[in-house]
């Protein structure tokens, strides 16, 4: 099948997928309200085989050390899908599947599966990394932007209203050092705003609540999450298998007889 915009709808909810653009989701409407924050680079993008940054772009397999591009210097960030084009594997009106196949700069072969499936009042991204050849480390993540206020046509409760409120738990936060990446060390978590990475060993579990219209939670059975909220316009949460830099301190493996795989689920309810 093709690469094309697909369309979910379930209920009074509405999301546009875009396997042509990295397998993002390009837009989730509740209402008529957008969730995310628009743009060829936001929406949700999924981290894969990597999330976050790899330390000077590098890591090691065994004895043999892999460089990816530095595409932040001077580390290489978030994966190499988001770059991709994906292709459409199969979809309904509520749920769609798409495939990508991992390739040069990658060193590894293996195929990516996303389903993207749509209720009314949840979205679920299911990921999974499978290969039939070599074993090799690999992450999955999901890098929604949501909209730090609810504005425009069709909104609930106003044109603007106030900032995005971020509530969790965490048991930990990853020290971060001067070059953004995780130092080993864990400390008490600290008060925002954030770019950091968090341990949830329970799973992760965050909500976003738009007081006065909407709450929406972030859930999922993975330890990690990146919460980011430096920027004006929107904030991250990042359910991932592994912290920044995971690929060299806390590798997942994928095998031909054992896939990687994590889910995210995002929960809404009108206030």
């Amino acid at each position: 099948m093709s690469n094309e915009p697909i369309t979910l709808t379930a209920g009074d909810a509405e999301a546009t997928v875009l396997p042509g653009n990295g397998g993002r989701i390009g837009g989730l409407r509740v209402g008529g309200t957008e969730l995310l924050r628009q743009g060829e680079r936001y929406g949700c993008f999924p981290m894969v085989p990597w999330c976050g940054r790899i330390r000077d772009g590098r890591f090691g397999d065994g004895a043999v050390v892999h460089q990816m591009p530095l595409n932040s210097p001077p580390h290489a960030i978030h994966g190499t899908a988001r770059d991709a084009a994906w292709r459409t594997a199969r979809v309904t009106a509520d749920e769609a599947v798409i495939t990508y196949d991992l390739t040069d700069p990658w060193p590894y072969s293996g195929r990516v599966t996303q389903v993207i499936a749509l209720a009314e009042d949840g979205l679920t991204l299911t990921m999974s990394v499978e290969t039939y050849e070599s074993s090799f480390p690999a992450q999955i993540g999901w890098h929604p932007w949501f909209n730090r206020t609810l504005g425009g046509p069709g909104t609930l409760g106003g044109a603007d209203g106030p900032g995005a409120e971020i509530a969790f738990d965490p048991a930990w936060q990853e020290e971060r050092g001067d070059d953004h990446l995780p130092t080993g060390n864990r400390v008490e978590p600290k008060p925002g705003p954030w770019d950091d990475c968090f341990g949830m060993p329970d799973g992760v579990d965050v909500t976003l609540t738009w007081p006065g219209r909407l709450e929406l939670k972030v859930t999922s059975r993975e330890q990690w999450v990146v919460v980011y909220d430096e920027q004006e316009a929107a904030v991250c949460v990042e359910p991932q298998t592994g912290p920044p830099n995971g690929l060299n301190t806390l590798p997942r493996l994928v095998t031909p007889l054992e896939p990687l795989e994590a889910t995210t689920t995002w929960a809404w309810r009108r206030l």
